[in-house]
């Protein structure tokens, strides 16, 4: 069977309906980002150099080395006196440091959600308190959080972990989480958390992004009446993987998919209704070439499901104003 053909379907001779979640896709933060490269594309000409992935997608990241953005993982790749984008997920006051240096132009692209978790590590490891920060190790956004105060911070990722951890003043501790986590998880670990350290305290708000909670809670809403979930997404993207695991939390089969092509055939084959959804950094065009692929294999009535409207955005980097 050529599953590329729209000839074939994967359904029985009943239509199926793919269910299309609202909101998916890009949030505030990763449009704040793109925009800001092709914003300095568009200023400086190319080469405009950015230090790692802008946003974990594979197709933006392409997308805008073709237009002339230089992806690098290490300062050192830059040219001395060249311009240098920071990427979304922030980067250490080591990175900074080195950049001042080699006296390179720096436009910070980080999501203001990120900047807010580093500067609360800022200020509690100021007061003398140590921090929890919920995360995973080697995600870019835990890399550059845990360099503003290494010698602060306890890194955990599960409950057991939290059955680990050494704590110099139970009475001055308080937790902090990456931005892209799942919301159950992080849960159970802040529970446990308040049982070990009764006296441990939380960020003023929300580490948690609003993206990640409403991509999250869409996910929850709709994956009960699904017979599996696509999410359209990186490998390397911590916000969609967390969708894969909040739909099979609940029961629902569910894959992440770079694109239309990576769909096989045995994850849709005698299912009747398919919810399709997408992390924050990827773009909708994905999306749509994935919502014609079930289409072409049966999938043709389309629903849309909107969670909450969204309706967030951050101003552009000051360096841009300049």
């Amino acid at each position: 069977m050529n599953m590329n053909s729209p000839a074939e379907s994967l359904t029985s001779t009943e239509p199926g309906t793919l269910f299309l979640m609202r909101p998916r896709g890009f949030c505030a933060g990763v449009i704040r980002a793109i925009d800001v490269v092709r914003m300095v594309l568009a200023n400086l000409g190319p080469p405009v150099y950015v230090r790692k992935e802008i946003v974990h997608n594979r197709y933006v990241v392409d997308e805008l080395a073709s237009q002339g953005a230089v992806f690098v993982e290490m300062l050192d790749e830059v040219p001395a006196g060249a311009v240098v984008i920071f990427s979304a997920h922030g980067i250490s006051p080591e990175v900074r440091a080195e950049a001042r240096e080699r006296q390179l132009r720096v436009i910070d692209a980080t999501c203001p959600l990120v900047t807010k978790v580093h500067l609360e590590v800022i200020r509690y490891a100021r007061k003398n308190y140590t921090i929890v920060l919920i995360g995973h190790r080697h995600h870019d956004e835990v890399i550059g959080t845990l360099g503003e105060a290494p010698e602060a911070i306890r890194l955990i990722s599960t409950v057991q972990d939290v059955d680990t951890l050494s704590i110099p003043d139970p009475n001055r501790v308080v937790y902090l989480t990456q931005t892209t986590l799942s919301l159950d998880d992080t849960a159970e670990i802040v529970s446990r958390l308040k049982e070990r350290f009764p006296a441990i305290i939380g960020p003023p708000g929300q580490d948690i992004c609003y993206a990640t909670q409403n991509r999250q809670m869409a996910v929850k809403a709709v994956a009960p009446r699904t017979d599996g979930i696509l999410v359209v997404g990186a490998q390397n993207s911590s916000n969609s993987n967390r969708l894969v695991e909040v739909a099979r939390r609940g029961g629902t089969a569910a894959y992440l998919i770079g694109n239309a092509g990576d769909i096989l055939p045995e994850w849709i084959r005698g299912r009747r209704k398919i919810g399709v959804t997408a992390g924050a950094s990827t773009p909708e065009i994905l999306v749509r070439e994935v919502v014609e692929r079930l289409k072409e294999w049966g999938f043709t009535r389309v629903e849309e499901v909107e969670w909450v409207e969204e309706d967030v955005r951050f101003a552009l980097p000051a360096e841009l104003h300049a």
